[in-house]
């Protein structure tokens, strides 16, 4: 199928008339390279003329979860360090004997781990990131593993912890040496972001406290509350680094070097693995609203109006980066616009 190039540009371009979002990039491509691409709106509607660009740095949100967890929890299990079906307070001293110690990594991964649902990490915990942590692991569950599928941003939150204790490395700096340099994505990093990127970021929602809208800090609060760092959000990218992951996904051989996880450790996310509950998830990727198993499309999305999609059977990935939060925290006018531009993307 050719790639709906004018179709995607003109969706895109309503979006921002509409005040969807001031700007977007997107690209789709194959294991072959980029094959489409193109940038619509505007960087700050204050700044009129200052367009959105390729290589503008977005918040990424929840693609943190993917791009910073799902890869390190990865490379662990290709290492052979990590067994996802075994309780973590088996192995894991800060969890044995409290509620999470029952838990698998494969119930975090799949979000069946009955978690509680809202992070609510300062209201509960404190504003301190021990106390947090401590708090997070030693929590009650909601319901026991394995019964229900629930989103909770908690699950990534977990992992990150369980990277960093298993690794011995902080998540920026484990996400850093096992998959953004070895990939080449140079931009991608958690924030708060130097003044130079900061300069060339796409600005999310209005901060109260200064009365400007943020931009090169995190959207996300509990990932502002622990320094920019956490696995549920803070990490930033641009839609180049998007496109190196992604066309890694299909095929490694593509990346400069490879990074700590790889084929394995994709086919086996990108399949569902809840069991018959629904919704059904892969690990942390779930199937694209709309789609077959047979067309066999993934994404995962970010709440600033971020998203990334991929086929391993059609060879196809697609990426699609906006500031929707610049306007508005309703989701739907974006989600309309994310499931077309899924469509004109892939068969």
């Amino acid at each position: 199928m050719p790639y709906r190039t004018d179709r995607i540009e003109n969706l895109l371009s309503e979006g921002v008339r509409d005040k969807v979002y001031p700007g977007a990039v997107w690209a789709v491509g194959d294991s072959g390279g980029v094959r489409a691409t193109g940038a619509t709106g505007v960087l700050d509607p204050d700044e009129p003329d200052v367009r959105m660009r390729p290589n503008t740095v977005f918040d990424a949100a929840s693609l943190t979860k993917i791009l910073a967890v799902w890869a390190s929890i990865g490379a662990l299990w290709e290492d052979s360090v990590l067994d996802l079906d075994v309780p973590l307070g088996t192995f894991w001293d800060e969890v044995t004997g409290h509620p999470l110690g029952a838990v698998t990594a494969h119930q975090l991964l799949t979000h069946t781990a009955g978690l509680p649902l809202r992070a609510q990490l300062k209201n509960l915990y404190g504003p301190d990131p021990a106390g947090i942590r401590c708090g997070v692991l030693h929590e009650a569950l909601n319901r026991p593993p394995g019964e229900a599928v629930e989103y909770t941003d908690r699950a990534a939150l977990i992992l990150g912890y369980l990277a960093e204790h298993l690794s011995g490395q902080p998540l920026d700096q484990l996400s850093e040496t096992r998959t953004w340099r070895p990939l080449g994505m140079n931009t991608t990093r958690f924030g708060p972001l130097p003044a130079d990127l900061a300069s060339r970021c796409a600005p999310t929602e209005l901060d109260q406290d200064t009365g400007t809208h943020l931009k090169g800090t995190a959207h996300d609060f509990s990932a502002r509350l622990l320094s920019g760092v956490c696995g549920i959000a803070g990490t930033f990218t641009v839609l180049d680094d998007l496109a190196v992951f992604l066309r890694y996904l299909l095929d490694p051989t593509t990346a400069p070097a490879a990074a700590g996880f790889g084929t394995e450790w994709a086919a086996h996310s990108l399949t569902v693995q809840t069991r018959g509950l629904q919704p059904e998830r892969g690990l942390f990727w779930h199937p694209a609203p709309g789609t077959t198993n047979e067309q066999d499309v993934w994404v995962h999305y970010g709440f600033t109006g971020t998203g990334m999609w991929i086929s391993p059977t059609q060879d196809r990935w697609a990426a699609l980066l906006t500031n929707k939060l610049y306007y508005t925290r309703d989701r739907q006018p974006l989600t309309d616009v994310r499931n077309a531009f899924r469509q004109e993307s892939f068969t």
